[in-house]
């Protein structure tokens, strides 16, 4: 299950260049509004020292890290959900993502114009929040009379259950408030909110892009935004782009990691928002590990082994009889599967074995 994540933002607020820093992808950078035309995507890798520690003791063929789907789309203006500024067109882009990447101006550069005037990240927030609730309820409002009418018929128990989400999400946006404000009980109620691909019901992590010297340490604009966003319980993570988009640059990991010490960082700003998304999403991570190759796999913190291992393929799941599992800490202070079982530390777990981050899998099963 790879992770997709969109990138929104006003124009100019270094949505492209933090993109340009995330993905091997080039997107147009250009101080004007809208160079982003059509929606750019990039597939980055997840930065995991423990593929590389296994493969040091393994020697596999290939190491194959987790990887996340970036698409970032053009700047959104205020009436973007009316089209304005070609807004519109974008919006349903990452209507299918899992979470939004949302990109806040937090410095000060004459040379960079402000769409608004103005620095006020904010103000900016507020905005976008504004923009993408407005396009949900337009979303809600019309679906609302099709799905009325059959759930008075009588007829669809389903439609029924919709209609109820569908009005709570009406009520709470006409308030002014994002769809994720609204909380459901029920399986079913859930699954049909699920289906309605809101923008607004997507997990967010506010990125506050700051200029080179308030990098380690932030700034008063930041503050701002953590205060905005207290209640949301959303991440807030800081990023310099402008630097970002110097390390990358780099060829070496010692020049970058030198680069990063100069500016007062252990480590960079793009590897934090890998880590802050898996975590705002309740992501981990298990590895299966041999000759051909050794892989890390993408699930929700929580899953049994069952379900983890139809990450890999239904089959998997579907016939699934147990996993031999060996934590990733014994592999690497005996040395290898041999050494782990010679121990007795390679556990052998059922169907209610819920799998943790780092744990070396391998399922067996039947169909």
């Amino acid at each position: 299950m790879a992770l997709q994540c969109g990138i929104v933002g006003l124009p100019n607020v270094g949505k492209s260049t933090l993109f340009n820093c995330l993905s091997n992808a080039k997107a147009q950078a250009a101080n004007f509004p809208f160079c982003t035309i059509e929606p750019n995507v990039g597939v980055i890798t997840v930065p995991d020292d423990r593929l590389t520690k296994l493969a040091e003791l393994i020697n596999p063929k290939q190491i194959i890290p987790a990887t996340v789907e970036i698409v970032d789309i053009a700047g959104l203006v205020k009436g973007a959900s009316k089209g304005e500024g070609l807004g519109n067109q974008f919006l349903g882009n990452i209507r299918q993502t899992d979470a939004i990447i949302h990109v806040l101006r937090c410095f000060d550069d004459g040379n960079v114009v402000h769409v608004d005037g103005s620095v006020d990240p904010v103000r900016d927030k507020e905005i976008i929040d504004t923009e993408l609730q407005l396009k949900d309820l337009e979303t809600i409002e019309s679906r609302i009379p099709k799905v009325e009418k059959m759930a008075k018929s009588g007829g669809s128990k389903d439609a029924k259950v919709e209609y109820t989400v569908l009005c709570a999400y009406k009520e709470a946006l006409l308030q002014g408030k994002s769809a994720r404000a609204v909380q459901f009980d029920s399986k079913e109620e859930q699954k049909a909110a699920h289906d309605l691909f809101l923008l607004t019901t997507k997990p967010v992590l506010y990125v506050c892009n700051v200029d080179e010297n308030s990098a380690a340490t932030g700034n008063a604009y930041v503050e701002q935004v953590r205060a905005a966003v207290a209640e949301e319980g959303a991440e807030v993570l800081v990023v310099a782009a402008r630097t970002e988009a110097d390390i990358a640059e780099l060829e070496t990991y010692e020049e970058r990691q030198e680069f990063l010490a100069e500016v007062g960082l252990e480590d960079s700003g793009v590897n934090r928002l890998i880590r802050a998304a898996y975590k705002l999403l309740n992501l981990e991570t298990y590895i299966t590990a041999g000759v051909q190759e050794v892989r890390a796999w993408t699930y929700e913190r929580g899953w049994k082994a069952p379900q983890c291992a139809g990450v890999i393929h239904t089959d998997f799941e579907k016939g699934f009889i147990r996993a031999n599992v060996i934590k990733f800490d014994d592999y690497i202070r005996l040395g290898s599967e041999a050494a782990v079982k010679e121990a007795g530390l390679l556990h052998v777990e059922g169907k209610d074995y819920v799998v943790q981050d780092g744990d070396i899998m391998h399922f067996l099963f039947n169909v």
